[in-house]
């Protein structure tokens, strides 16, 4: 059983118990789910967007603890200061640290900014949860679900006015899983048999990608020159967590890369209007 089997099952487990906790009819008097939607789509695509979605991320099966001591609501209110375009909660609390509270904490401290519900979603409960916990988007991982359930999700999904940023790792997963209710598409990097990163993964799929979506590349992203790369390969927009999260002040790294990449964004473009 590999680690993406192990975290469906105990997702299956979790789920069944928090409806038993939790009746949806809970869920739809929170405060949050009336709320109107802020559009990742759009935050990451606006000109003179870092596209930078900044990852809120304690730990992780492939690295362990990777900082469990920095506070959830200054450290995104931190990277919102810095030029996150959009922020990104763990929410599964077993394999990477994550708990409803964050998000929540997360979106009372930033309440302009997009925030994606990052989790394995397999139920249109945890669509309800995000929902009520003040998300704006949710990730639905292609390699963990059937196209059938792709489908299903991103039409309920966008019923709650919830965007859908679906994750694929490879051209099949693209192909089958990709459907008109999805909002924003990312790449993942990192071979999840293997555990390795490569930012080949989302060159060789970047023109395979709708123009119609957000275009996101995830993981292995460390410096502003990969940055660079990929977005003059036709990414929008780059989902960065553990290269924040694992320094002593995430918002500080973020402004380093920001001010890096933005500094080089504009070399480039002075090198090829001259």
């Amino acid at each position: 059983m590999t680690i993406l089997d192990q975290i469906i099952a105990q997702k299956r487990i979790e789920v069944a118990q928090r409806k038993e906790a939790t009746p949806i009819a809970v869920l739809e008097q929170m405060p949050d789910f009336k709320r109107i939607g802020l559009s990742a789509r759009d935050a990451v695509q606006e000109f003179r967007s870092s596209g930078i979605i900044a990852e809120f991320k304690r730990k992780s099966p492939s690295k362990g603890i990777i900082n469990d001591k920095v506070d959830v609501a200054e450290t995104t209110q931190g990277y919102v200061r810095a030029g996150a375009a959009v922020l990104s909660v763990l929410t599964d609390e077993p394999f990477f640290g994550g708990t409803p509270a964050d998000l929540q904490a997360a979106r009372l401290a930033n309440p302009s900014t997009p925030i994606l519900r990052k989790d394995f979603v397999i139920d249109r409960y945890q669509l309800l949860e995000a929902k009520a916990w003040g998300a704006d988007v949710v990730l639905l991982i292609a390699s963990c679900l059937t196209p059938d359930e792709v489908a299903d999700l991103s039409l309920q999904a966008h019923d709650l006015s919830l965007q859908v940023l679906l994750e694929v790792h490879d051209e099949e997963e693209l192909d089958r899983s990709f459907n008109v209710n999805v909002d924003l598409v990312g790449v993942n990097n990192r071979n999840l048999k293997t555990f390795t990163t490569s930012i080949d993964t989302s060159l060789r799929l970047v023109e395979r990608i709708p123009d119609t979506v957000a275009k996101i590349t995830e993981s292995g992203l460390h410096d502003a020159d990969t940055m660079l790369t990929l977005f003059r390969a036709g990414f929008d927009g780059f989902l960065i967590g553990e290269a924040f999260m694992k320094t002593a002040d995430p918002a500080a790294a973020l402004q380093h890369i920001v001010t890096d990449f933005t500094s080089r964004m504009s070399t480039s473009t002075n090198l090829y209007s001259s």
